[in-house]
C-alpha cells in the first residue's frame, strides 16, 4: 500500500513542532480544524502517512515531518459532531527549514496546495512534491 503526503500549518506560538516532539509517541490530535477540505484531508488519512509539519504567520517554513498515529475521530474540543481530527506525531525535524518564498521560488512546486491553497490548514502533498521538497530540506533519500 502507498504512502499518502501531507502538511499541517501551525502557528508556532500557538503549536509548535517542539511541543509536538514533547509530546513523544504517544503523539497529539490534531484538532479545532473547522474546514471541510481540510476535515476531509484527514478522513483520508492512513496510519503511517507522513506530513511537512509547517510553521505558519511567523516562520513561513517547513520545519519537521510528522507522522500520523491514529486515524480520523471525533475532535474533542467541540460537541460538533461534523468535526473530526487525527493524532500526529513528530517523525524527525528537517535538517534544513524550507521557506515558503523557497517553495514558491521552485517551478516544480508551482501546483503545490501550499502555494495555491495558502490558507488551507491540512493539505495533500504529491509524491513528486514530496521528494522535492525533502531535497530542498536536505533530507535525502526521502523518508
Amino acid at each position: 500500500m502507498s504512502k499518502n503526503y501531507w502538511l499541517f500549518k501551525s502557528e508556532p506560538s500557538v503549536f509548535s513542532f517542539d511541543q509536538l516532539r514533547s509530546k513523544g509517541e504517544k503523539g497529539e490530535q490534531w484538532d479545532g480544524v473547522r474546514n471541510y477540505a481540510a476535515r476531509n484531508n484527514m478522513r483520508a488519512m492512513q496510519i503511517g502517512d507522513l506530513g511537512f509539519f509547517y510553521h505558519s504567520n511567523e516562520g513561513l517554513e517547513i520545519v519537521g515531518i510528522a507522522e500520523v498515529c491514529a486515524l480520523a475521530h471525533p475532535d474533542t474540543t467541540t460537541d460538533d459532531p461534523r468535526w473530526e481530527c487525527v493524532d500526529i506525531r513528530a517523525y524527525k525535524p528537517v535538517p534544513k527549514p524550507v521557506s515558503l518564498a523557497d517553495v514558491k521560488a521552485n517551478p516544480k512546486l508551482s501546483e503545490m496546495a501550499l502555494v495555491r491553497l495558502g490558507r488551507l490548514s491540512v493539505q495533500p502533498v504529491t509524491p513528486d512534491e514530496w521528494k522535492e521538497v525533502c531535497r530542498m530540506a536536505e533530507l535525502v533519500p526521502a523518508p
